[in-house]
């Protein structure tokens, strides 16, 4: 089969690597990818805003299957593009993408469906929200609607931080993100991710892990799009599997379908596991980064022949297998990361760190020099990944690989896996 990934961070290399392991493979082409991709496809110069491109080079090199990794093309309507000229395609449609390019409409569909969700407003008014948040008091999680690039949710501590938060988005801080603002209750408990495939008809579990959004250690600082995971996440028991599946998975993927929308692709669900039972945070309609670094090595089935059947309604066909193993990913980010990360400092030593038992490197904002360096070209550079029978060891392996990279111009948590590391250590 010939392939084309959508995609260029650390997400697009770690499913071009899981992918480059079919034996059904022939092709595999990234657009646009990245100097980690390059390693393993062939990387082509796609604007993938372009539907007309896109098509066209489908067409003209035979492509069987196109797998969309980010979330923008994907509520752009890409996929309904590519279907409507022939294409298969895993990703959901653009209305289906809906579920993570709105959080508005995440939310009625959890009214309509019955899903265990906070409480919430929607508000166009800024001084509407923030009535409603001095009604309420803090804590209190304020949200742009729209795609923010991770960035889009405060959970303020304070009235006074809500309202920061409600001004800076109202007024253009994140763009057109933040024309939509939802105000929801601040739940508590232990937050898990946890990711579903679906044809439209079948949904089908996949794996869970667990992220870390704040910044710096302690989870202390901004949120982030992610500053390392593990997978499995063990918090999320079977039990709590089959009551997730149960009371917000299927009544969703069901919802969607009778709507004439139905949901096909990789739905990840951010849960909070409160004490009256798990709830529903948002909807992503993709892999998650740095969640797809640690759930692709763990995977022991063939992932072309996963997405295919889920690109053309036979994911029922499909038993999933997994290593048994462990895996922990921490991300390496550029200095000044959230807000203006520093580009262009040159990364030595990736190739000995590569070389560190249990343990793969995923580039994510990477760019290739003329003479061949490699420079941090994003927030989130690299995504340095160990794997063992415990979180522990899994982190150790990481570790090992990260104080082998040299860097300076780059920062990275120390703390990754804390709580699976603590519940280890009591056990």
């Amino acid at each position: 089969m010939k392939l084309l990934l959508i995609g260029s961070g650390g997400r697009e290399h770690a499913l071009a690597w899981a992918l480059a392991k079919s034996p059904r493979l022939d092709a595999l082409f990234i657009a646009p990818g990245n100097p980690g991709t390059a390693q393993i496809g062939e990387n082509v110069a796609l604007d993938v805003t372009d539907h007309a491109a896109v098509t066209r080079f489908c067409q003209s090199h035979g492509i069987d299957l196109v797998v969309i990794g980010p979330e923008a093309p994907l509520v752009d309507g890409l996929a309904d593009s590519l279907r409507q000229a022939g294409c298969a395609v895993f990703g959901p449609s653009r209305i289906a993408a809906q579920l993570e390019g709105s959080k508005a409409f995440t939310k009625a569909l959890c009214d309509e469906a019955a899903v265990p969700t906070a409480a919430y407003g929607r508000f166009t008014d800024p001084a509407e929200a923030m009535a409603y948040v001095r009604a309420r008091g803090a804590p209190i999680v304020i949200k742009a609607d729209g795609l923010a690039a991770g960035k889009g949710v405060v959970v303020a501590q304070s009235v006074a931080e809500a309202e920061e938060a409600i001004t800076m988005m109202a007024s253009g801080g994140l763009g057109e993100a933040g024309a939509q603002i939802v105000v929801e209750e601040c739940l508590f408990g232990e937050e898990v991710s946890f990711f579903v495939l679906s044809d439209g008809e079948t949904a089908l579990p996949f794996a869970s892990a667990q992220d870390h959004k704040a910044v710096g250690d302690g989870d202390t600082g901004p949120n982030t799009g992610g500053m390392g995971a593990y997978s499995p996440a063990t918090v999320l028991t079977p039990a709590l599997t089959r009551q997730v599946m149960d009371e917000i998975i299927l009544p969703s993927i069901r919802t969607m379908k009778a709507r004439g929308t139905p949901f096909q692709g990789v739905l990840f669900a951010g849960l909070m596991l409160t004490a009256s039972g798990p709830k529903l945070i948002e909807y992503n309609v993709r892999f998650g980064d740095p969640e797809c670094e640690v759930m692709m090595p763990r995977l022991k089935s063939d992932l072309l022949a996963v997405l295919e059947a889920a690109a053309t309604q036979n994911l029922h066909s499909i038993n999933l297998e997994w290593h048994d193993t462990t895996a922990l990913t921490v991300v390496y980010a550029a200095k000044g990361y959230p807000a203006t990360p520093e580009k262009g400092s040159e990364i030595r030593n990736l190739d000995q760190a590569g070389q560190q038992p249990d343990s793969l490197i995923f580039h994510a904002g990477t760019a290739q020099t003329s003479d061949g360096r490699i420079v941090a070209n994003g927030g989130r550079v690299l995504a340095v990944t160990g794997f063992g029978t415990t979180v522990t060891e899994a982190k150790a392996r990481a570790t090992a690989a990260l104080d082998v990279i040299d860097w300076p111009g780059g920062f990275h948590r120390t703390d990754i896996g804390w709580r699976e590391i603590k519940r280890e250590q009591d056990r």
